[in-house]
């Protein structure tokens, strides 16, 4: 356990921080899993539409980084061109 105070308050703050980034991960999770398992392709681009807008937040707001996140939204893009082009 930490003796001096700025570790102790450097706890605190890695506490707060550590329920703030997991609880947007969980929305980023969400987001991304809602355009793999849309069922019809406007349903899909609406996901997509939906997945970006939280990932640049959630890039912009540090919790992942910003290529991590381009990559992400590559890969959605990608994986929602493949389905219009099968449906």
């Amino acid at each position: 356990m930490a003796h001096h105070k700025s570790a102790i308050k450097r706890i605190r703050q890695s506490r707060k921080r550590k329920i703030y980034n997991r609880g947007n991960k969980k929305t980023m999770r969400e987001a991304i899993k809602a355009v793999r398992t849309a069922t019809t392709v406007s349903a899909a681009q609406e996901a997509l539409k939906a997945a970006f807008s939280i990932l640049d937040r959630v890039a912009a707001r540090g919790v992942i980084k910003k290529n991590n996140a381009a990559n992400k939204k590559s890969r959605l893009a990608k994986a929602v061109k493949k389905f219009e082009a099968t449906a």
